[in-house]
């Protein structure tokens, strides 16, 4: 049988760490590097941001939205951010938050998870409030492809907590909702599965028992929002070992443009992380 996308992401975890870094280029990080808000300055930081922690990270989140602000030529930009992160051993996270229904997510699908695209990532963020159940045409090319999934479950941002902290039919929260739902795609309990959550460090831990969920969890929140690696701890509290990833964007990025200065902060992040989580 094909290694899952969480197995292939533990073993990773385990020989570079726990963090992720999200490459988020937007006009202010852009400006703060003495740069202009540009498609050339796109360029030149994203690639910049991979080549300073390829061996330190375990994976990059290239920030769909700042990309796309910018047509054809910023995907151009995101399709080379892809191949050379890939090329440096990162595992590429494609921070998108796709989710619409069946017929849509089958064409969003082949663009991020199939081999022949060139905007195939290995892993993909996906919204699931159009129903869990709409995510299909994800979890499936996720599996054939031994890629992964990252469900919204219980984000960072204050203003999610209305909806994800609501009451569905069932009585439970839908954030609990959603994370039994994976728990039930991926049957597993060691969190080697193909569909993982995120889950915010700001955010108190979930009531679902995590130890059940069987896929990975991808945690933002770290350094420009406030929380620090132990928050990322509490937060996942019971998942099973090297299947969490912090996340931290601004806390990198913003010790650029000099690359000693990117790795260092990459290190830093990356230590601390893996003294909370490992």
């Amino acid at each position: 049988m094909a290694e899952t996308f969480g197995e292939r992401l533990s073993s990773q975890i385990d020989a570079t760490g726990p963090l992720c870094v999200g490459i988020d280029p937007s006009a202010a990080v852009l400006n703060s590097w003495g740069r202009t808000d540009s498609v050339g300055d796109l360029e030149y930081a994203s690639l910049r941001v991979v080549e300073a922690v390829a061996g330190t990270a375990c994976a990059v989140k290239p920030q769909v939205a700042f990309f796309e602000r910018f047509a054809a030529a910023g995907f151009a930009v995101l399709e080379r951010v892809i191949a050379e992160a890939r090329a440096a051993g990162l595992i590429v996270i494609g921070d998108a938050k796709r989710g619409d229904i069946v017929s849509s997510n089958e064409g969003y699908a082949a663009a991020w998870l199939e081999d022949a695209s060139p905007l195939c990532v290995d892993a993909l963020t996906v919204s699931p409030y159009v129903g869990l159940g709409a995510l299909a045409p994800f979890v499936e090319t996720a599996r054939r492809t031994a890629r992964g999934l990252f469900v919204l479950a219980a984000t960072s941002n204050a203003e999610g907590r209305a909806i994800q902290g609501a009451r569905s039919d069932s009585g439970e929260r839908v954030e609990t909702d959603i994370l039994a739902g994976v728990a039930a795609l991926n049957a597993r309990r060691d969190g080697r599965g193909a569909v993982g959550v995120v889950i915010g460090a700001t955010r108190a831990a979930p009531a679902f028992p995590l130890g059940e969920l069987g896929g990975p969890v991808l945690v933002p929140g770290l350094g420009a929002q406030g929380a620090v690696p132990e928050d990322v701890a509490r937060a996942t509290a019971g998942c099973a070992r090297a299947s969490v990833l912090a996340s931290v964007s601004r806390g990198v990025l913003l010790a650029g443009p000099d690359r000693a200065a990117l790795a260092g902060a990459a290190a830093r992040w990356r230590d601390a992380a893996a003294s909370a989580l490992l």
